[in-house]
């Protein structure tokens, strides 16, 4: 029990202008909490409180609530005992109380992803105290009510009994504004409050058996044990996986003196960003209500209005109000209160400049006084993120690395998508009008609950509000819609997290859960309806519209072409089209790294023949159907070698074990020996025979080639005659001929002897030659053990980290889906090494083979074209090791760029 015996710091103060942290200790203290200090040190107004570090959420996974609260308690004493000199009030008194909130705080932002406990402190008596201290009895009933609420249902879990049912809470609140007939909060009246404050607590004793807490210690234990127990929670786990994040980070607790929004029409509470999130523009905008707590503004059941003016404005415009009617109802902030405002915007220009990056920040107007609750560097859409990035670079805010190392590559990924097509736009129907929410174009089948997202191959998930519940529903559907909530809700900060398309607050929408029904102008959609969400103007379509690709220009496009003035390891795509050459070209690909010449014998018209050959029982036989297949891989290569002209196009022999291309339904079995004039017997004979135990394992790759060398003939000659046609055209190809699954030298001799007497035949024969290398894939462990002598013969390598990972681990690929999400939930794994690069492994075959293969042949070009070639952190791991390329997907070669240049630009830091 070494960790009890340590003494060490377990809570951090800040307030009053002094901290104990700063924003470099975000590991410590969380995010927030570091955030807090710094803010404070700063001079911003912050209510004072106290941090207990990320470190005692491990303490208390590993030794459990009493030895952890007996740890900290007279830290936590004492920093209470702080706060209450610094706000002039007693925790628990009954007539001067103060009031606290816990919050959660990782060192990453989660937002949504843990709890959050307001008006902490709170019972019958100090309530009454609350009343007469502030001369506003309604505000304090209020409080109280709020406090059970959420203390309710994040520490005594009192969740809704089914998806079908709302809030036990709010199904309280419902029946009483139904009974007054009255539709707001603010509304209710002081007995109203006070009803709904008995009506919860006998609603808690009901559900769980035991009264409300009422001692101020009991309630503050009960909120840092549960925010400590939410970073095991289902949502944040998932976030956590989603983000691959790992688990032994812990999350801190905020505790913070209570602030008070919701004091009358002089208070409120507000969401605001330094820019825009969705967009990048670098406009001050956000969302305010006035009397209100902070869960109001983000939980998205009132729709907030705009801080700015301009954001107001272009809300009116987009919810076809006019002008008149904004300025008496909808004012901004900027108009209402522009004192408060121009304090606000002060402040938020001043933590851009400190962070010198967009903020997202949380403050409360208490009594005309502005107090700010938190910053933190904004969740941004990808578009955002480039745009931020260019133009705080053009503003000198930051220099070309700082700008690199900005990016996350992976967010790369949203702009890659299909947009809608202009043209089809201008035909849609739009039934109704949100608030754009997070950009993009989002096609898909109406779902009314977050666990049923995948019910439909394509889902837009359509809610009232969401939730932070609704998390892995949100990341399966292609679209989230709420018809409450601002740009500041639940839903459009996550969505914008994830690079989701979001239309949030269509007011329009009328959906009832009970009959699974959207209605919108008296017409009715249900669920598996096709509708279309533009995330750029707020548009809900009526049914699917139609795509188109994207493409690299403006800032994006920028981004790419400084990336590439750091980048010294090129980046390839793995292709097996010329659409696929095209697309990756365009994307800025280097080459191509892998061309798998399998994939060109599925087609129908060559399945045919490629079946031929391999039910051939001689080599006559077999080089009769390769004769009828030559002209077709000829012309799939002339395709892919113009698409890349003047760069190299590596190509891999045949791989997969021939069972792949037999017929394996009967129907299919009768058809092919029709076909072939032979019986259906013969053709299951061979069929037979083709099955393997461990067909990964057998005869496939180089073992098929110096099997049956004639199908390394003809795809040499299929390569070699492309090239020189299209050299006749004064088209310039680079082939690279790659031999597969090697483990011996001898196996890759074999075959380069093939490739290289097929070729000169060729060169023979057209009278004219071309320049082309002979390497090989390195995918087996021993071809990494034994590189230095494969180094001899082969001209480069390329390793396969696919198979490559499968036989380290000794994983199926096919069946490690049974036992790797397990694997990973209970930490033998932190992430799937088939996604991921295992360095410690895997990574190791890597650079043992690379190091080998030189010490044979200095200047060996080495590459890697398996899927980690577009995973960032293996793209580095590349780079360090000193390969000469990486190759992916082509929707991927634009994040492998900036993530090699990321790499070049951290190893020269």
């Amino acid at each position: 029990m070494e960790i009890l015996e340590s003494v060490k710091t377990r809570v951090y103060k800040f307030g009053n202008k002094t901290a104990d942290g700063n924003s470099k200790m975000k590991n410590l203290l969380g995010g927030k909490g570091a955030n807090l200090a710094e803010m404070s040190l700063i001079g911003i107004p912050v209510p004072p409180g106290f941090t207990i570090t990320t470190e005692v959420c491990t303490e208390y996974n590993l030794l459990g609530q009493e030895a952890v609260v007996n740890m900290i308690l007279p830290e936590v004493e004492k920093s209470i005992a702080n706060i209450e000199n610094i706000m002039e009030a007693k925790f628990g008194d009954k007539e001067n109380p103060l009031l606290v909130s816990v919050r959660s705080g990782a060192r990453v932002s989660m937002p949504g992803m843990m709890d959050t406990v307001l008006n902490l402190g709170l019972n019958d008596e100090v309530v009454v105290g609350l009343a007469k201290r502030t001369n506003n009895e309604r505000f304090a009933w209020d409080s109280y009510r709020r406090f059970i609420q959420m203390y309710g249902d994040v520490v005594l879990g009192m969740k809704p009994e089914s998806k079908e049912d709302i809030d036990p809470f709010e199904e309280i609140m419902e029946a009483l504004k139904h009974k007054r007939n009255i539709q707001l909060d603010t509304e209710f009246t002081i007995q109203d409050l006070k009803d709904l404050v008995y009506d919860f607590k006998e609603a808690v004793k009901k559900r769980t058996g035991h009264d409300f807490p009422t001692n101020p210690w009991d309630q503050l234990w009960g909120a840092v044990v549960a925010v400590f127990n939410s970073w095991n929670g289902d949502r944040a786990v998932y976030y956590r996986n989603m983000h691959g994040y790992p688990s032994d980070w812990g999350t801190a607790v905020n505790v913070q003196a209570m602030v008070y929004g919701n004091m009358g029409n002089n208070s409120g509470t507000g969401v605001c960003f330094s820019r825009d999130a969705g967009t990048g523009e670098d406009v001050f905008n956000g969302e305010y209500l006035i009397d209100a707590q902070g869960e109001d503004v983000v939980a998205g059941t009132r729709t907030p209005q705009q801080i700015t003016k301009l954001g107001s404005l272009r809300w009116a415009e987009l919810a076809k109000v006019e002008e008149k009617d904004r300025a008496k109802n909808y004012p901004s902030l900027e108009e209402l209160m522009p004192s408060i405002y121009n304090e606000l915007n002060e402040y938020q220009q001043k933590l851009e400049d400190h962070y010198k990056d967009m903020q997202d920040m949380e403050f409360t107007i208490q009594d005309g006084k502005l107090w700010m609750l938190q910053t933190r560097n904004g969740k941004r859409t990808g578009a955002a993120m480039v745009k931020i990035a260019m133009d705080m670079l053009k503003q000198g805010m930051i220099n070309e690395k700082e700008a690199l190392l900005r990016i996350e590559p992976n967010k790369l990924d949203e702009l890659l998508h299909p947009v809608f097509d202009p043209k089809a736009l201008k035909k849609s129907h739009v039934i109704a009008q949100g608030l754009p929410a997070s950009p993009g174009a989002a096609t898909g089948q109406i779902v009314f609950f977050a666990d049923e997202a995948n019910k439909f191959k394509y889902t837009i998930l359509t809610r009232i509000e969401t939730s932070p519940e609704d998390l892995e529903g949100m990341n399966i559907a292609r679209g989230i819609l709420t018809a409450r909530g601002g740009m500041t809700s639940h839903a459009a900060v996550v969505a914008r997290g994830m690079g989701k398309c979001c239309v949030s607050g269509a007011g329009a929408l009328k959906i009832n859960y009970k009959t699974r029904t959207l209605t919108v102008d008296g017409k009715e959609y249900h669920e598996g309806d096709w509708i279309s969400l533009n995330g750029s103007t707020g548009n809900i379509i009526e049914g699917k519209v139609a795509t188109i690709e994207p493409e690299l220009s403006g800032e994006f496009a920028e981004l790419m072409n400084l990336s590439d003035k750091y980048a010294t390891m090129q980046v390839r795509t793995n292709a097996d089209t010329p659409k696929d050459a095209r697309i990756a070209r365009s994307f800025g690909a280097q080459g191509i790294g892998l061309t798998r010449t399998e994939h060109m014998f599925f087609e129908v018209d060559r399945i045919k023949a490629m079946r031929e050959m391999i039910l051939a029982d001689t080599v006559k036989g077999r080089k009769h159907a390769l004769e009828s297949l030559l002209p077709m891989q000829r012309d799939d290569f002339e395709g892919i070698f113009e698409a890349m002209q003047g760069l190299p196009v590596t190509v891999r022999l045949l791989d997969p074990p021939l069972h792949e291309f037999v017929p394996h339904q009967l129907a299919q079995q009768k058809e092919l020996a029709e076909e072939m004039h032979i019986s259906l017997e013969a053709v299951k004979s061979k069929i037979v025979e083709l099955e393997e135990f461990n067909p990964m394992l057998g005869h496939r790759g180089c073992r098929l080639g110096n099997t049956y060398p004639e199908i390394t003939e003809m795809q040499a000659r299929a390569i070699i005659e492309a090239a020189l046609n299209l050299k006749a055209k004064g088209i310039v190809a680079k082939p690279e001929i790659m031999v597969p699954l090697i483990g011996t030298v001898a196996e890759f001799e074999m075959q380069e002897q093939i490739i290289r007497n097929t070729a000169q035949k060729v060169f023979e024969e057209y009278n004219d030659s071309i320049d082309f290398l002979v390497g090989t894939m390195i995918e087996i462990p021993r071809a990494a053990l034994t590189a230095d002598l494969i180094a001899k013969k082969a001209e480069f390598f390329s390793f396969g980290t696919n198979d490559l990972t499968q036989m380290a681990f000794g994983y199926s690929r096919d069946d490690a889906g049974k036992f790797l999400p397990i694997y990973i939930e209970k930490g033998i794994l932190k992430v799937d090494p088939f996604e991921v690069l295992d360095q410690e492994g895997v990574g190791q075959l890597v650079k043992m083979g690379t190091e080998k293969g030189r010490s044979s042949k200095p200047n060996l070009k080495v590459g890697i074209c398996g899927e980690h070639g577009g995973e960032p952190s293996s793209v580095e791991f590349c780079y360090n090791t000193g390969l000469n390329y990486v190759s992916c997907s082509p929707y991927r070669v634009p994040i492998a760029r900036i993530a090699s240049a990321q790499a070049a630009i951290k190893k020269s830091m």
